[in-house]
């Protein structure tokens, strides 16, 4: 009789693994990352892996890893869709599990995989694995416009790791992790011959790290003073208006225009800027007047500014917008977001009737172009990205084919209240936090109720608001020009092609050895 207990047991800790992930990405209440619960979470599921004994059992158990991780990392999406979007709670909660199960489905055909063609050699086998959990995250990343929210590369933006993004990004962390976390569920310390060459691998791997380090600190003490414009002043304004209030004409839309004027007449800093969707109406509903009043005020002086809108009409389509206002141009800046938000912003197919039940208005949009214009001032080139436009770093990288005219400054604007004040905050600042470590630029942060902050081309956050307040934060961002990273590099020219086939070659090497290992046998 098949082993019940054990089966259950082996789920049980797969799923105990995967909210390991989950929280590894944002630690509940500190909301930091921590890496070697990462680490340590891949390694119980890698244990898992090299103890089954058949593709379906690998299957099983990463499928329940990846259920667990993906629910806990995104189960925000519950307000979302019931708090906010009106869905009845039985069918919000089952729409989030649907997706977590539908997304997890990639990394249990990676599960099978390794099974099916495991090597004998363990750093074949870690190889495999790290190969295949790369191709699952790509699948994630890319597949159906993609949803790679709380790819387990995220844990490590301040690990030991961290240096390896300038090279090939979050994804190319992940792979790191995760060959290292299966290095560790094989390593036998009794046989101490075994551990010596994966400490010598281990000691490469930091060595390259440091190695990269150093380059990035090189990089940064010779620019030249010349090529870095003095610091651009800021003001980020954070409106806090209440997500069931945002678009209702008796309480948040008066609010938000009232507020949001106000500060644009009075905000101090070089560039002012107001977050995804600030004003809540399209242009042609707002008061008469209202954006000719923004327009003339930042016609002349030394200010600039950047507003989210929507704009469009029903004939044309609409779009998910910012405009931007310059002392002495004719004309607004305007940036349209390209890569849209399955069911918020559009509609999959097949899938209107799930839309019709909700109540989230302008739900489908038109996409801007890859690798619109870069909004100039004050010697900067700023490049504006709105809400999860930042975690898809690869069509971030298109603004860099050119090194000389590359953004020298981030922008993301965001309103995450249609998810409450909890994690997904959290996780998204350590989403931006990630683009900045790949390409070795800042990172401005202008959001409706958090995190608004400004992060240094390194990865540290050097200012930041308190959540879920209504304010201004006053500080500055330094850009930063010249060398781009290896990454910013080849992801302009071919985007994630080179990590699919890094994935690739892992799998098509096992499967190659254990043919060759058959005819050895026969």
């Amino acid at each position: 009789m098949p082993n019940r207990g054990g089966a259950v047991g082996r789920a049980l800790l797969a799923c105990l693994a995967g909210l390991a992930q989950a929280a590894s990405l944002a630690w509940p209440g500190s909301g930091q990352p921590l890496w070697w619960l990462q680490i340590l979470s891949l390694s119980v599921l890698a244990a898992l892996l090299q103890g089954a004994k058949r593709p379906a059992h690998g299957a099983a158990s990463v499928w329940m890893f990846a259920i667990a991780w993906l629910c806990g990392t995104f189960w925000w999406l519950f307000t979302s869709l019931h708090t906010y979007g009106g869905l009845a709670a039985p069918l919000a909660v089952l729409a989030v599990l649907g997706l977590a199960a539908f997304l997890g489905s990639y990394y249990a055909a990676a599960g099978a995989l390794f099974v099916a063609f495991k090597p004998v050699s363990r750093l074949g086998a870690a190889s495999l694995l790290a190969g295949l959990w790369l191709l699952a995250e790509l699948a994630r990343n890319t597949l159906w416009t993609g949803f790679p929210w709380g790819a387990g590369g995220y844990a490590h933006t301040d690990g030991p790791l961290a240096p390896l993004a300038r090279l090939g990004g979050v994804y190319a962390l992940g792979f790191g992790a995760t060959w290292i976390a299966a290095v560790l569920a094989s390593a036998r310390l009794r046989d101490l011959r075994s551990v010596g060459p994966w400490l010598l691998l281990g000691a490469v791997g930091l060595g390259m790290s440091v190695a990269s380090w150093w380059r990035a600190q090189a990089l940064d003490m010779t620019n030249l003073a010349g090529e870095q414009a003095p610091p651009l002043t800021l003001a980020l304004l954070q409106g806090n208006i209440a997500q069931d209030e945002k678009f209702e004409a008796g309480s948040g839309v008066p609010t938000a225009l009232r507020w949001y004027a106000e500060q644009f007449l009075t905000a101090q800093g070089e560039l002012v800027v107001a977050p995804e969707t600030a004003l809540p109406l399209l242009a042609q509903q707002l008061p008469p007047g209202y954006l000719d009043a923004i327009a003339r005020r930042f016609s002349a002086g030394n200010q600039a500014a950047l507003v989210g809108i929507p704009l469009g009409d029903a004939a044309q389509g609409y779009t998910n917008s910012v405009i931007g206002f310059t002392p002495g141009v004719l004309g607004n800046y305007r940036y349209d977001k390209h890569h849209l938000v399955p069911f918020g912003e559009f509609v999959p197919p097949l899938f209107r009737w799930f839309t019709n039940l909700m109540k989230i208005p302008l739900g489908d949009f038109n996409r801007g172009t890859l690798a619109q214009p870069t909004f100039s001032w004050r010697g900067e080139r700023i490049a504006p990205n709105i809400c999860y436009e930042d975690l898809f770093g690869d069509e971030i990288a298109a603004h860099f084919r050119v090194p000389s005219a590359a953004p020298t400054v981030l922008l993301n604007v965001s309103n995450i209240a249609w998810f409450g004040n909890g994690l997904a905050i959290d996780q998204h600042l350590q989403i931006s936090r990630m683009r900045t470590l790949e390409f070795e630029r800042p990172m401005v942060r202008a959001t409706n109720t958090g995190a608004t902050a400004v992060i240094d081309y390194r990865g540290e956050i050097v200012a930041s608001l308190p959540r879920a307040t209504r304010a201004v934060l006053q500080t500055q961002v330094q850009g930063r020009s010249g060398a781009v990273t290896p990454f910013a590099w080849w992801a302009s020219r071919w985007r994630l092609a080179p990590l699919w086939w890094l994935g690739s070659l892992c799998l098509l090497a096992a499967v190659a050895a254990q043919r060759a290992q058959g005819k050895r046998k026969r």
